[in-house]
């Protein structure tokens, strides 16, 4: 996608609250207190509910230990000494509590026996740990044509040994490429975005801003700390792939409306860390409202250099494999460390609590 001027801020859609409340229920966001949380995948294979206290206050949230990469396997890969295979094995050696998959998994096409042939060789012991969202083109190409995604993250291809996802156990329903979902995780709430709609159905794009704007002012309400994840990135150099998803303004508008803490995002085949940015680019205080935003792209497909860099780009490289180490806080606060698997570059550090 080419890049373009930044326009002005654009109005959210009005929709009714209880064609919201519907969508949600379908997707299954956590919508009210009750919510269960999905236990570690470690300590629950289903993940069932967690017991009700009968109000006693219990210990504080636990600090949530996540990996995060996108942009995976070329075609045709099945060799555990590639770099897809190493990145796989590093995160699976670190043993953290969740992986988000930020999308574009199997190329060219993730198609159910693509990724059960392919992808599973070397990712298969990782997708029982996965959150996920799904990248355009690789992983869907519409509201028809959702090629393996919805079934193979349920655990249904044929042939598929791994299992369900994390998110599909904890959601209990499987979830598509163009669904939007929403999770607690101790004490941050997880969202899940899919870029593709607004290439494949604007419509759907557009109702899903409000329905974003009810799920995070819920989870705000209820002192929740925010990660939001979207496969094609907003805050990003160019490179001569793609620049900056333009068509996102209107979530992005939401993401600083609730002060959302970081993003994840993928596609552009190489790492970027921002500041924490406002929607208008300008960059804030470390203990201020801005967004930090992660590229991270570098799960083993080809990697691209930048063409351009924008005043908010803080770290970037191109010329490693490897994956995010996030640390989340129960406080809001988060650590990450890039983790190099084929190259050497690396980036690591600190946000502290919102206010603090």
């Amino acid at each position: 996608m080419p890049t373009s001027t930044r326009g002005a801020r654009v109005s959210l859609p009005a929709l009714a609250l209880a064609a919201v409340v519907c969508l949600a229920a379908v997707v299954g966001c956590s919508s009210d207190s009750g919510t269960a949380e999905p236990r570690p995948p470690s300590a629950s294979a289903s993940g069932s509910a967690s017991t009700d206290t009968g109000g006693t206050p219990g210990p504080p949230p636990p600090t949530v230990t996540l990996a995060a990469v996108g942009d995976m396997n070329k075609d045709g890969n099945t060799s555990p000494t590639s770099a897809t295979g190493k990145v796989a094995s590093s995160i699976l050696a670190a043993g953290p509590e969740l992986v988000f998959g930020l999308g574009d998994y199997q190329y060219p096409r993730g198609t159910c026996t693509a990724l059960v042939q392919q992808f599973d060789t070397l990712w298969g012991k990782v997708v029982p740990l996965m959150f996920h969202i799904a990248g355009p083109n690789h992983d869907w190409n519409g509201p028809g044509d959702e090629e393996g995604y919805r079934r193979h993250f349920a655990g249904t291809c044929p042939g598929q040994t791994t299992g369900p996802s994390a998110l599909v156990r904890a959601l209990k329903t499987p979830v598509g490429p163009g669904d939007f979902w929403s999770r607690d995780v101790g004490a941050w709430h997880l969202v899940g975005l899919s870029t593709g709609l607004w290439r494949f159905d604007r419509a759907k794009a557009e109702a899903m801003t409000s329905t974003l704007d009810h799920d995070l002012a819920d989870a705000k309400a209820r002192g929740k700390h925010l990660l939001v994840a979207y496969h094609d990135p907003y805050f990003t150099s160019t490179t001569n792939q793609h620049g900056p998803d333009n068509d996102l303004k209107p979530w992005v508008d939401v993401i600083d409306k609730y002060d959302v803490r970081l993003t994840l995002s993928a596609s552009q085949h190489n790492y970027e860390r921002t500041c924490p940015v406002l929607e208008s680019d300008a960059c804030t205080p470390a203990t201020g409202p801005g967004t930090t935003a992660f590229n991270v792209s570098t799960g083993g497909v080809n990697l691209r250099s930048f063409e351009n860099r924008p005043a908010y780009v803080v770290k970037r490289f191109s010329d490693t494999y490897g994956w995010l180490s996030l640390s989340l806080h129960p406080d809001g606060s988060f650590d990450w460390r890039f983790v190099p698997v084929v190259g050497k570059s690396t980036d690591s550090g600190s946000r502290p609590a919102p206010g603090s």
